[in-house]
């Protein structure tokens, strides 16, 4: 087989765009697939097996349609573009959500596009219901509560309120952050599902939950009421109120639906009853509702009915899924706990860790200030010891010194005695030499008064002597040779020579007398010099004992 052939017989394709609600996909598809055949790529790509909630939905001319299953995809009215966009959205909405959504993926399909439509105001909410329901968002989004990680702001690039409710009550982004983390910490230990699940349970009790909303005319001229339809049954509106319908046929209560051209009638199951006829905008308009009517009373009926064997699988599944989860959630639960109460034990481990690494740090500290401390008290006990060594040498010098000085004070005391005594003996000397002097003085004195009585008694001797030989001797006078012979002559030279003796007498004692008063002055120097020692002496052992006193 040529390539040629091999490219003849490839099948022509084009592309689709698939957008869900929080994700894009693309697909190629054959030029010959149905509805069907697309829907069912896009379930199996999602992993989704409820599918009868869900359509393809596309828009042309301004008008949402939703893709035919049972027609060529190509052969339906849909938009002239390269890939082809569908919108992936829920067609149908269950009664009770909690018993009716089986799978996961199903039940967040259903939480995405409800909180959108909430959000887009498609949906009315209280303002005081809005909190709660983002609370829940949040806690299917964040998990549980951490103040540690959700630091105020952690909510400021989330929209989590209807424009409307902002508008409506004059509070900061921080005020409304602060409320629903408020309801948000409540909810720890709710897993995504359930905070998912939790969210459309609360969902599915407002007004406008589920319902298709069309304008619809009483009359061919004016369109003043509007034309619900939702899983219950239809329902018809004011214009300007889409919370309390007018009137209402549940799916049991209707027995058929039709339409001719814009005219749409509502037959009741009661042959009674007034048939309920209204008119459209268009006739596609009136196809669409008819459309949404057929599904939603199969559905209808269909949860009246024993389940299905795939049905009673799929809750079986579902049961198991649960139960599993719940199991699973319970482990994880524990798991947390279990961790959280290891990270707080890890936690106040480390901060015990982080106490005794502080203590011991201090300690470290502490004992690096002791180590200081030795050290310096280590070179203080050294530099006492060497003072100690100082002080003791000087102690042993100072005692040497006292017992030198004691030694000295005795010696200076027995010096000094001495020197008293030797003043005491000098001053006796100086008395003795003093009286001696006197003495001496007196005997002079009478030695000069006995000389000069003995020269007056020579003077009157040799006068008398004179004049005893001019008397006797007169010639002696003229003739000075004497005779030997004469005896006058003889006592004459006896008495000259006792004269000559006693002259030499007197001289030898004056000169005796001059001798002494000579020994006497240089005794008295001697004294006088040996006085101004002493005096010496003394002046230097009391500087010395007044210099001795002060050192002690």
């Amino acid at each position: 087989m040529s390539i040629r052939g091999l490219k003849k017989k490839q099948p022509k394709t084009f592309k689709v765009k698939i957008v869900t609600v929080d994700a894009e996909m693309e697909f190629s598809c054959e030029m010959k697939w149905k509805g069907k055949d697309l829907f069912d790529l896009v379930c199996r790509a999602l992993g989704l097996r409820e599918t009868w909630f869900f359509g393809l939905q596309y828009t042309v001319k301004g008008m949402c349609t939703w893709l035919k299953m049972d027609k060529k995809v190509l052969d339906q009215e849909i938009p002239k573009e390269d890939p082809i966009s569908f919108h992936f959205l829920a067609k149908f909405y269950p009664e009770k959500v909690e018993e009716e959504l089986l799978q996961e993926i199903t039940q967040h399909l259903f939480f995405l596009q409800v909180k959108k439509q909430i959000l887009d105001e498609e949906i009315y909410c209280s303002p005081e219901a809005t909190v709660l329901l983002a609370s829940y968002a949040v806690q299917a989004k964040y998990g549980d509560y951490d103040p540690n990680f959700h630091e105020p702001g952690f909510l400021a690039h989330d929209e989590l309120l209807p424009k409307r409710v902002l508008r409506q009550y004059q509070l900061t982004a921080e005020m409304w952050e602060e409320k629903i983390t408020a309801w948000y910490a409540e909810h720890r230990g709710i897993a995504r599902d359930e905070a998912e699940m939790n969210y459309l349970k609360i969902a599915q009790d407002l007004e406008m939950y589920g319902v298709n909303y069309f304008p619809i005319a009483q009359n061919k001229n004016h369109t003043d009421l509007l034309l619900g339809v939702d899983a219950k049954g239809i329902h018809i509106y004011s214009i300007n109120n889409r919370f309390s319908p007018n009137k209402s046929f549940e799916w049991s209560a209707i027995r058929n639906i039709s339409y001719s051209e814009k005219e749409l009638t509502i037959k009741p199951l009661d042959k009674k009853a007034e048939v309920f006829k209204f008119f459209s905008s268009q006739l596609k308009v009136n196809k669409l509702i008819l459309q949404l009517c057929i599904g939603n009373h199969d559905l209808f009926m269909r949860r009246r009915k024993v389940d299905s064997i795939e049905i009673q699988q799929m809750k079986a599944q579902a049961r198991e899924e649960k139960a599993r989860k719940k199991m699973e959630n319970q482990r994880l639960a524990r798991e947390k706990q279990l961790r959280e109460e290891a990270e707080r034990a890890k936690e106040e481990l480390e901060r015990r860790l982080f106490q005794l690494e502080d203590e011991a740090r201090q300690a470290n500290e502490a004992l690096l200030r002791s180590q200081e401390a030795a050290e310096l008290l280590a070179e203080k006990a050294q530099i006492a010891e060497e003072e100690a060594k100082l002080l003791a040498q000087n102690a042993a010098e100072a005692e040497q010194e006292r017992q030198r000085l004691e030694i000295t004070a005795l010696k200076t005391k027995e010096e000094k005695r001495l020197m008293e005594q030797k003043m005491r003996e000098a001053e006796l000397i100086a008395v003795k030499l003093v009286k001696e002097s006197d003495r001496r003085a007196k005997e002079a004195e009478h030695l000069k008064q006995d000389l000069h009585e003995a020269r007056e008694a020579e003077r009157k001797v040799k006068q008398k002597l004179l004049d005893i030989t001019r008397l006797n001797y007169p010639h002696m006078v003229k003739y000075p040779q004497y005779s030997p012979t004469d005896t006058r002559e003889a006592n004459f030279d006896k008495g000259s020579i006792k004269l000559d003796l006693k002259d030499i007498d007197l001289k030898r004692l004056s000169f005796e007398i001059e001798r002494e008063r000579l020994d006497y002055l240089e005794k008295s120097r001697k004294f006088e010099d040996r006085l101004k020692e002493l005096k010496s002496e003394i002046h230097a052992l009391k500087l010395e004992e007044k210099q001795s006193g002060l050192y002690s």
